[in-house]
């Protein structure tokens, strides 16, 4: 049903939800919960003093108010402040602005428990405007779970707890006919899906969300391996039809090549090449890494191809890099006087240089072509495309991979992919890709020296960045945030550049972040590959960016506000070249908590142990903060906090597959319906 057909839902609200990817009522329903305000017992001034982790966060205390409140401001601000002892005679504070008319409320002795975000201010915790409860109000709360929704502007939470509320009881009168089948359900103990959906948004108690999201995990893992089961299933029936042999030429330019390729490496050549002179169309991922060396396998399979007189294809995720790709590759080609041509594609070429590329693409004369999305417009024809390589493949959805090798007579795919998962779950994600995977760095890399510091090494962080520059290195800065936000504490681009640029004035300092306009971006990263600048103060658009083997120092500030996953990508933009690199993971929090979990990256630079460990540290157990590997889109289920589940859905999903590979049985006609439905309007959009 249109989200429009909710009452209150108009064309102006309506376009704010499409912001959100919401566009009808199912649509609403699986917009889950980001997490829960959990009504917990009342916390001392003892605890917060134990804890540090609790500062900044939402916490309830009860007092007794010991003065009389002051009311000071004038004009349109007022300020009323109470003073108030919790129940071991702990002293604290609670403020509240343009609200006099409460001063009849704190009488002298009054007691009530207040709840909002403790701080600490001038050696007092302190709480600004919270919430106010008489102990049996509060206690008619405690335990209970209210719903935080993903927000967006002119979408409130509130807004959406009353129209997910009232789709749910309409909801209770038209249930969904349950699809997984009885077996499946009482082996995994999954509760029935209506259940799941009831009690995602709404949990009476804590076990009935733990139920809720098991099971809608589950069924998220289940449908996805299914449709790539189906998926890889139509593919190892298409043969392979390019004569493609091995090449001697091609022996001698591994031989020739100024570095030795490490023992992994030649085995991914050795089964990359196995597939595409083999019987049936290559579909590979060749997980790495970062810095493991993927592009050069990669490089090696396209100049096969273009040897054997076919063309092959490269897309990359920015401009940036597939110029610089292109130039790398074209100097190679030179170096070892092979007569191949390539050409390159980008989306900020004029009409006319892109016309000329695509008569060269469609006539055969280029033979590699490195580009971006460029590569699959429409207009775009290849004379004999043979293979196709995607880098950076968390970057492109299978939709796009698909499209990609529609462009020619079902060509080989490769897929590259620097996220670092544990085999066992990329062999179950990637259920339609062969796997490769390089688990060593080339010889002679450098490991990249960590260290986890706090802001009284602000001084010194200073110092190390511009002995660095001095030595004519280059580094960068990377804060979480564009600009500065009322809502939110951390370090951001445009105020961080400025300040650091008066810290350091004979270093060349720029920015760069995600709103920038795509030329101007790419003008910045071509500036800093050619070290027209000195430091880069960025948010994380440089994960996947420009390759800058001088860039020597990465220095993150408030380095607890991101994943494990992705401060290990953002340490592999630096240690690419010869000099020994280093990464300083900066934290605004001294919490015991934080330096656990950043003492990961300090003690390894091994993506794939990294997150190993991160997933014991957080545990299937670690219900919050459900979707932190951003790389896998999926509504709810996290491939790491959830790994046991997605074990289990793939084990169930193949019995089911293997006993009735089109499900044409009675008791999965329903699963049937959901699969295709599934792959319809989900597969298609995951980024994998």
């Amino acid at each position: 049903m249109d989200i429009k057909a909710l009452k209150g839902v108009g064309e102006k609200t309506a376009s704010y939800f499409s912001q959100l990817n919401i566009y009808t009522t199912e649509d609403l329903l699986k917009h889950y919960p980001r997490k829960y305000d959990i009504y917990e017992e009342p916390v001392r001034v003892a605890d917060l003093e134990a804890d540090e982790d609790l500062e900044g966060s939402v916490v309830a205390m009860e007092g007794v108010v010991i003065k009389s409140p002051d009311i000071y401001g004038n004009g349109k601000l007022k300020i009323l402040s109470v003073n108030l002892k919790d129940e071991n005679g702990d002293a604290f504070k609670v403020t509240f602005f343009n609200m006099p008319f409460l001063k009849n409320n704190f009488k002298l002795g009054a007691r009530y428990i207040f709840r909002g975000i403790i701080n600490k201010t001038r050696k007092m915790w302190t709480f600004e405007q919270p919430k106010l409860f008489t102990r049996a109000a509060y206690k008619e709360l405690e335990g209970s779970m209210m719903p935080i929704y993903p927000l967006t502007k002119g979408i409130t939470n509130n807004m959406l707890t009353k129209l997910v509320s009232g789709l749910l009881k309409e909801y209770e009168e038209r249930l969904e006919p349950e699809y997984i089948p009885l077996w499946v359900r009482e082996k995994y103990e999954l509760a029935e899906h209506n259940f799941a959906m009831q009690n995602i948004h709404f949990p009476k108690e804590f076990d009935d969300y733990i139920n809720a999201r098991h099971r809608l995990s589950f069924e998220e893992f289940f449908l996805f391996i299914l449709a790539t089961l189906s998926l890889k299933s139509s593919k190892e029936t298409n043969p392979n039809i390019y004569e493609i042999n091995r090449l001697e030429k091609i022996d001698e330019f591994i031989e020739g090549l100024p570095f030795k390729l490490t023992n992994a490496q030649l085995k991914t050549v050795e089964e990359v090449r196995a597939d595409y002179t083999g019987p049936k169309i290559m579909s590979r991922l060749i997980q790495g890494d970062v810095g493991s060396g993927k592009t050069i396998v990669a490089i090696i399979a396209l100049l096969e191809i273009a040897l054997n007189n076919y063309q092959g294809a490269m897309m990359v995720p920015t401009e940036v890099l597939a110029i610089q790709q292109f130039e790398s590759l074209k100097d190679l080609i030179e170096k070892n006087g092979l007569d191949i041509k390539i050409e390159l594609l980008v989306g900020s070429m004029t009409a006319k240089e892109k016309r000329l590329a695509y008569e060269r693409i469609q006539s055969g004369e280029a033979q590699i072509i490195i580009g971006t999305h460029a590569l699959i417009q429409e207009k775009l024809e290849y004379k004999d495309l043979a293979l196709v390589i995607t880098d950076e493949q968390h970057r492109f959805g299978v939709a796009q991979r698909e499209s990609f090798s529609n462009k020619g007579r079902r060509p080989h795919i490769l897929v590259m992919s620097a996220t670092p998962i544990p085999r066992t779950l990329a062999i179950i994600l990637y259920g339609d890709l062969d796997i490769s995977v390089i688990d060593e760095l080339p010889k002679g890399r450098l490991p990249i020296k960590n260290a986890v510091v706090d802001e009284s090494y602000r001084d010194n962080a200073d110092k190390f960045l511009e002995r660095e520059v001095k030595a004519g290195h280059q580094c960068y800065v990377i804060c979480p945030m564009v600009e500065e936000s009322e809502n939110f504490t951390g370090a951001n681009v445009i105020d961080y550049s400025k300040e650091l640029s008066k810290r350091l004035p004979d270093c060349r300092i720029e920015y760069l972040h995600g709103k920038l306009k795509p030329a101007k971006k790419e003008e910045i990263m071509r500036r800093f590959s050619k070290h027209e600048i000195d430091i880069l103060v960025s948010t994380t658009v440089i994960e996947v960016g420009v390759n800058v083997p001088n860039a020597t120092v990465m220095l993150i500030e408030n380095s607890e506000m991101f994943g494990l996953a992705g401060l290990h990508q953002l340490r592999g933009r630096v240690g690419r070249g010869d000099a020994q690199s280093y990464c300083i993971f900066m934290t605004g929090k001294k919490s015991e908590k934080i330096k656990k979990r950043l003492d990961i990256l300090k003690n390894s630079n091994d993506g794939f142990e990294i997150a190993r460990k991160d997933l014991e540290l957080r545990g299937p157990g670690d219900f919050f903060g459900v979707r932190q590997s951003g790389d896998f889109n999926f509504g709810i289920a996290d491939i790491f906090a959830d790994a046991q589940t997605l074990k289990e859905a793939s084990d169930a999903a193949k019995l089911i597959y293997d006993a009735d590979n089109n499900l044409e049985s009675d008791e999965n006609a329903l699963l049937k319906e959901k699969v295709i439905e599934y792959r319809g309007k989900v597969l298609d959009k995951i980024n994998i």
